[in-house]
């Protein structure tokens, strides 16, 4: 009974930490993101605040789901550090609990974390950030998507093929913004261009919108509506035109799928899927870091040098995953091991250096 009484508090403990520093975390990137937004609008009349910062919002969560492993990480030396401090881990080891039954509670919790972040909180920040897509195109026009990258697209048919180029881009490349389409013939030669202010796929067709039509040796015509033949299929499209951390997680799996089923390249996708699979794993490979250089006694002194190893630790298992995510995008390692390779090297890591200090 005292030993769960004990799981209980120090994982309650573990969890506050945790929270207080993901929620500083959130209000630290908002405000600076909210100031970044009100910089590149500043130019742009009857832009209000409140729009801004209904912007910035929705923006955030997809911004702090790469710090939530620090967050775990920073929490976790936080609250052994402030255990040590008061006594606390040094009273239940004299009541006969190992350092292994008080670091369970924080693994448990800490792979429940990722868990949820996986299945719940990477869904919403995906849908929120093409949410704030939207809101930035409709509150600023082509003001605000020429400041962004373009982007380009290629497609066949049997009679022609044309290299499409869009300034701002919506669902995953369905609807796109600032269009201009360079035709064409089988043989390779220039035919036309066409400028459009958008285009919309459908079924067998792009759907352009505002299309004027450039062609050598004749003068411009204007269409109101166009109808452009296309093969492609949105997750064709979407291979092209959406990056895999704006794809939710519950979609990725059959937009893989899709994706290779239409003879293109997914390792960027698959990389994502993984990567997300792995993160309560990753969450406990930081709990076993934190608790590797943060289970000592307080008064031998030496904070800083606790705190600045956990953090380089944490730093350095970031660097391996840039590392090895880098590596599976240029097809040189497979995606199940470039996702699984740093939370396996931070476990095992946390794992040996927690068993020469507990147990020689």
């Amino acid at each position: 009974m005292m030993a769960r009484t004990l799981s209980r508090y120090f994982g309650m403990r573990f969890l506050t930490a945790v929270l207080a520093v993901f929620a500083g975390t959130l209000a630290l990137t908002a405000m600076i993101d909210f100031l970044e937004l009100m910089r590149r609008t500043a130019d742009i009349k009857g832009v209000s605040g409140l729009a801004v910062a209904q912007i910035s919002i929705y923006r955030v969560p997809f911004i702090t789901e790469r710090v939530l492993p620090f967050a775990v990480l920073v929490g976790a030396m936080f609250c052994y550090l402030n255990l040590s401090r008061r006594l606390e881990l040094v009273v239940a080891r004299a009541a006969g609990i190992s350092a292994w039954q008080f670091i369970m509670p924080a693994v448990v919790i800490a792979a429940l974390i990722g868990t949820a972040f996986t299945t719940i909180y990477n869904p919403i920040s995906a849908n929120l950030r093409e949410l704030s897509t939207r809101l930035e195109n409709d509150l600023s026009g082509d003001s605000f998507r020429n400041a962004g990258r373009d982007f380009w697209l290629r497609q066949r048919s049997d009679d022609a093929q044309a290299v499409i180029n869009a300034k701002s881009s919506r669902q995953q490349g369905i609807e796109l913004g600032g269009v201009s389409i360079f035709r064409f013939d089988p043989a390779g030669h220039f035919r036309d261009r066409i400028e459009a202010k958008s285009a919309t796929l459908e079924p067998g067709f792009w759907r352009l919108e505002d299309a004027r039509f450039y062609a050598s040796g004749q003068p411009p015509t204007d269409r109101e509506t166009f109808r452009l033949a296309t093969t492609l299929t949105p997750a064709q499209v979407g291979e092209s035109f959406a990056t895999p951390e704006t794809v939710p997680f519950w979609q990725l799996s059959s937009y893989i799928e899709l994706a290779e089923n239409a003879g293109l390249g997914a390792a960027g996708y698959r990389l994502q899927y993984y990567q997300l699979l792995a993160q309560p794993f990753y969450l406990v490979a930081m709990v076993l870091l934190a608790a590797a250089v943060s289970l000592r006694f307080f008064r031998f002194g030496g904070v800083q040098k606790v705190v600045l190893g956990g953090i380089a630790a944490g730093f350095a298992l970031f660097v391996l995953a840039k590392i090895t995510g880098d590596l599976s995008k240029a097809s040189l390692m497979a995606p199940v091991v470039a996702a699984g390779l740093p939370p396996g090297v931070g476990t095992v890591t946390g794992l040996i250096a927690l068993l020469y200090q507990e147990d020689g």
